[in-house]
């Protein structure tokens, strides 16, 4: 591999996103069954899939991502306080914001719902990397 592609393959961010895209598949995908197929409530959904996925990301973030080596238990906790904070910050944005943009055109709470899902999502992916960043796996 090339200087520049060395580079970009170990920056965290790069293997962060990696990591994004499986945790999203995993997180979302429980999220949406679980939303729309189980008929749990929006709140009950994505905690319910942020925690599936979340699992997924402590393992694959502790490892590949930041390659950390402390103990668990050590970083266990931080992990669970970024990702609580992160939740409950990104899915109360993503809601208030679905809820002002697509009111202008529906008042189904199922559409609502699953555009504030997505919204969430990206803004907890975002509070997640700053997070692991400089608090989990400093």
């Amino acid at each position: 591999m090339g200087s520049f592609a060395q580079k970009v393959w170990h920056h965290s961010l790069i293997r962060f996103l990696l990591v994004g895209v499986l945790n999203t598949i995993v997180g979302l995908s429980a999220t949406y069954l679980l939303l729309n197929l189980a008929g749990l409530s929006y709140w009950a959904a994505t905690f319910a899939g942020n925690c599936i996925g979340a699992v997924v990301s402590y393992f694959l973030n502790k490892t590949f991502t930041f390659r950390d080596n402390q103990g668990i238990g050590k970083s266990w906790w931080r992990f669970v306080v970024v990702m609580l904070a992160s939740y409950v910050l990104a899915y109360s944005i993503g809601l208030q914001a679905a809820h002002w943009v697509l009111l202008r055109f529906t008042d189904d709470p199922r559409w609502l719902e699953n555009a504030a899902v997505l919204v969430g999502a990206g803004l907890y992916t975002i509070a997640n990397y700053v997070g692991h960043k400089f608090f989990t796996f400093r």
